[in-house]
């Protein structure tokens, strides 16, 4: 997008103006309170989002995203200050401290702009459209995001953090504010004039390259040799810091192991489940993975932790187990289950969304050790050890602390102890036990207790998936009450809100909350045999198709037909941090296709992974769900019907061979012949019955099935795996 010349007006302002802020008259400034409460209180006092609330008494005048606001820019003719974040994000509160709290700063802001907060959690539609232009106008973006807005919501100007100051190659952020200002008033036919191309760019962000074909193997395989150069043979994970855990791409690549029995993929899975396992990314004392690691090796994370990576990364440690069972894997896997259950539920079964990086203004504070505070909880003989294990020591591995890790095989530290694998592991167990409940005294970090929809679906999904692999019942029963409450607090007859928060609903449900929703409750019914789990999965799913699939142009989009219209719609396609709900619903319909035998699901889904063949064998780091989606498509598909009482001990042993096998290509259906008849069988359970009074097993593939088996082990070997 040509937006040169405009940027180089700006900077000219930029650095016209004096090093200091003038004194401004405030415009609709934030009321001063009580001295007994802080001193000021805007209109984000009134919102839920606790990302909103933590900036209700910043001196700026700040506004939610809303009529009141844009009717307010239009009104005065103002141009708009956008900033948008998130409650975990270290930088926010950094920027927040430096500049939003700073009276100077905000007295420019309030005089020159109508300033709106947004949290990008609740609102992804906002944040996809305005990163789109900050990533297109200066080649990165992150949070916290400043985008600077015509009254008509068309960006002109954009970056991400600013200081208060001039530094880090940087403008000041007061003097950046006062030189956008006068480009507005000085400049509006040049800003008018750019309005089309920026637009169109915009419009462009929703084209991904053409070229429809059809999905083979070989597209497969050839995003599969895309993703290979990028493996980090060392360390794990993709070659790079900072280092995401790429949970997507790895799971494809066990996929494609399945698929293909190309070894490289599998082994480079299991180095990197390994390597993030041990490293400080995870948090070795309390369970649960932090969001990435600052460097290659896994060692310093950034210290947030979202809900939605625990349920991808945890999913990813299933299928490896189900694959090979280390018990490393299981571990990790209950072990982050454990975490979400103690720190993240609400006690109405909702799970909230983030923990912070920062606990009382330093970022991982509450994770760090020192080896005298180690000392003194489990004295010197167990410290030792686990100093020596958990690489503890005086001059630290993080700004003088340490956090914990483990960079060396137990066995080696061990023999160095002159002790016995069994005995150190034993002692490090013992002391986990003591100095856990001694770190539960230190002040936690901050937890945004939002209630998002689709996040907690995914979350639901690891619970229902992790409850049947290692036959944790009470994990199933986590993911029940989950499921109520979604469907009770953010379910409208067949439509959804995006969140809760201390007891209130609100925001029309996006392209993903549906998707994910539809697959937790399709996970349920494959789990339980429960009906009224599928039924109401085709209800949000034909409701998903209503409001999100264009069939003109064969895309989903991000925002639904009854949403809100921004400047320009946005699409969901690429798989980032969460996976693309265009993604999760190509996977449901291919899954609901064969459960319902409706093949309009299988067509839109087909439409779909053609029309985005090209970016997903070229750019497969971009689509690592859909992959999978398209791994499913291709087959073959197992076709799985069980029948007999799913409370029986031998229905019980038939589907706990279905679940530990790596299957995931795979449909299950349950029919209980002893619950009531329903609105009609699945075309999978048609003709299926008992063999002999005793609950069997049939395995098929487009409804051709093989005779039917009793036995858990002929089971096994009709589904390819030894007994």
């Amino acid at each position: 997008m040509k937006n040169g010349a405009l940027i180089l007006l700006i900077l000219f302002l930029l650095f016209a103006l004096p090093e200091s802020l003038p004194s401004e008259e405030k415009s609709m400034k934030p009321t001063r309170t009580s001295s007994a409460e802080p001193e000021f209180t805007n209109r984000l006092i009134h919102e839920t989002s606790p990302y909103l609330r933590q900036h209700a008494h910043n001196p700026v005048d700040w506004h939610p995203w809303g009529q009141e606001a844009l009717d307010k820019a239009r009104r005065e003719d103002k141009p708009i200050l956008l900033s948008i974040g998130y409650s975990a994000c270290h930088w926010c509160h950094v920027m927040e401290r430096e500049s939003f709290e700073n009276e100077a700063i905000a007295e420019v802001m309030n005089a020159h702009f109508v300033n709106i907060k947004v949290d990008r959690e609740e609102r992804p539609d906002l944040d996809t459209l305005y990163m789109n232009y900050v990533q297109m106008t200066t080649g990165s973006g992150g949070w916290p995001m400043t985008v600077f807005l015509t009254p008509d919501q068309v960006p002109f100007y954009g970056g991400t953090y600013f200081p208060p100051e001039d530094r880090f190659g940087r403008p000041g952020f007061g003097r950046l504010c006062l030189a956008l200002a006068e480009a507005f008033r000085e400049k509006r036919e040049e800003i008018k004039t750019r309005k089309p191309d920026v637009l169109r760019s915009l419009a462009a962000m929703n084209t991904l390259p053409a070229g429809a074909a059809s999905v083979t193997a070989a597209s497969l395989d050839q995003a599969f040799d895309q993703l290979a150069p990028r493996f980090d043979l060392t360390h794990g994970g993709f070659s790079g810091a900072p280092k995401f855990p790429g949970s997507m791409s790895l799971n494809f690549l066990l996929r494609h192991f399945s698929r293909t029995g190309r070894r490289e993929g599998r082994e480079f899975v299991t180095l990197s489940l390994e390597k993030m396992a041990r490293g400080g990314m995870y948090d070795q004392l309390g369970g649960g993975f932090h969001r990435y690691s600052v460097d290659e090796r896994w060692l310093v994370p950034h210290f947030e932790k979202m809900l939605y990576d625990n349920a991808l990364l945890s999913r990813l440690y299933l299928e490896a187990y189900q694959l090979d069972p280390q018990p490393l894997y299981a571990r990790v896997v209950e072990e982050i289950l454990d975490y979400v259950v103690r720190e993240m539920q609400n006690p109405e079964g909702g799970f909230y969304s983030t923990q912070d990086a920062d606990s009382e203004g330093h970022e991982g504070k509450f994770f760090i050790w020192t080896p005298i505070e180690i000392g003194e909880i489990l004295g010197e003989e167990a410290s030792e050890a686990f100093c020596r294990y958990y690489d503890v020591t005086d001059g630290g591995n993080f700004e003088g602390s340490n956090i914990l890790n483990v960079p060396r095989p137990l066995e080696q530290v061990a023999s160095e102890l002159s002790l016995t694998p069994g005995e150190l592991a034993r002692i490090l167990s013992e002391a986990r036990q003591r100095l856990f409940p001694e770190r539960e005294k230190r002040i936690k970090p901050h937890r945004d207790e939002k209630i998002l929809t689709g996040w907690n679906a995914m979350m639901g999904v690891s619970f229902v998936e992790a409850s049947l692999v290692l036959q944790r019942a009470d994990y199933l029963e986590v993911a029940r009450r989950n499921a109520r409450f979604l469907l009770e607090h953010l379910c409208r007859k067949d439509r959804l809100l995006r969140t809760h928060k201390d007891g209130v609903s609100k925001l029309s449900g996006y392209l993903d909350d549906y998707a994910n929703l539809v697959e937790f409750l399709l996970a349920l019914y494959q789990a339980t045999g429960e009906r009224e789990w599928l039924d109401q999965a085709v209800i949000y799913n034909d409701a998903m198709l209503e409001l999100f699939w264009d069939r003109e142009q064969a895309i989903f989009f991000l925002t639904g037909k009854e949403h809100e219209k921004l400047v320009t719609p946005v699409r969901d396609a690429y798989d980032n941090a969460t996976p693309a709900g265009s993604s999760v619903a190509v996977f449901n319909l291919l899954k609901l296709a064969i459960l319902t035998n409706n093949p309009e699901y299988r067509t839109i889904a087909e439409t779909n992974l053609e029309n985005m063949h090209l970016p997903l064998t070229r750019y497969p780091n971009g689509f690592g769900y859909l992959l999978g989606a398209a791994d499913f498509y291709l087959g073959p598909v197992k076709e799985i019907a069980v029948v007999g009482n799913p409370e029986s001990d031998e229905t019980r042993r038939l589907l706990e061979v279905v679940h530990r096998t790596f299957l995931p290509n795979k449909v299950v259906a349950i029919l209980d012949p002893n619950a009531p008849a329903g609105d009609g069988q699945l075309p999978l359970l048609e003709g299926k019955t008992l063999v002999k009074g005793r609950p069997a097993a049939y395995v098929c593939e487009n409804y051709t099935c093989k005779a039917p088996v009793t036995e858990p082990d002929q089971l096994a070997l009709e589904l390819g795996r030894k007994p």
